[in-house]
């Protein structure tokens, strides 16, 4: 069994909602929220809680596109999530679109993105367990420049 780690320290507790987290490997992340008047100093938690999940897929999706020998020379992954009114304010509903551009094989990208929303991306599945994610692609090709876009799979609670 692994152990992940982190400690938080509120930068002012008397003003402000910054905290400053170090990860137990030693990265430092500043998280911040829209208090009135004041300058924003990093993402809020959910921002970076849909930023996390970015990450984790983007890093699944192009090494199994390498595995694939795919020549995609460029790949953004757009994360959105739609929130509840009342509080605790939690994500009711999220989109991931993986875009990229290149030589790849549409199919390589489905299958790819399909592998780590279902077995590889550990976000995905955390995340997945209470809330529905919908996986899409979006592939402006060398050959055609047509994109090619679609649904992969949808996971989720149900």
């Amino acid at each position: 069994m692994s152990v992940d780690s982190a400690v938080a320290t509120f930068v002012d507790p008397q003003a402000g909602l910054r905290v400053s987290s170090r990860s137990g490997s030693g990265f430092a992340i500043e998280f911040d929220t829209d208090a009135a008047g004041s300058g924003r100093a990093g993402p809020s938690p959910m921002e970076a809680l849909l930023s996390a999940l970015a990450a984790c897929t983007a890093m699944d999706v192009a090494s199994i596109l390498r595995k694939k020998r795919q020549g995609a020379v460029s790949y953004q992954i757009h994360v959105s999530g739609e929130r509840s009114e009342d509080h605790p304010r939690v994500f009711t509903s999220i989109v991931v679109e993986h875009r990229l551009a290149g030589d790849v094989n549409p199919e390589a990208v489905r299958r790819s993105v399909e592998l780590s929303a279902t077995r590889y991306c550990p976000v995905s599945a955390m995340l997945s367990a209470v809330v529905p994610i919908e996986h899409r692609f979006r592939l402006m090709r060398d050959d055609d420049g047509e994109p090619v876009s679609g649904l992969v799979v949808t996971t989720g609670p149900g």
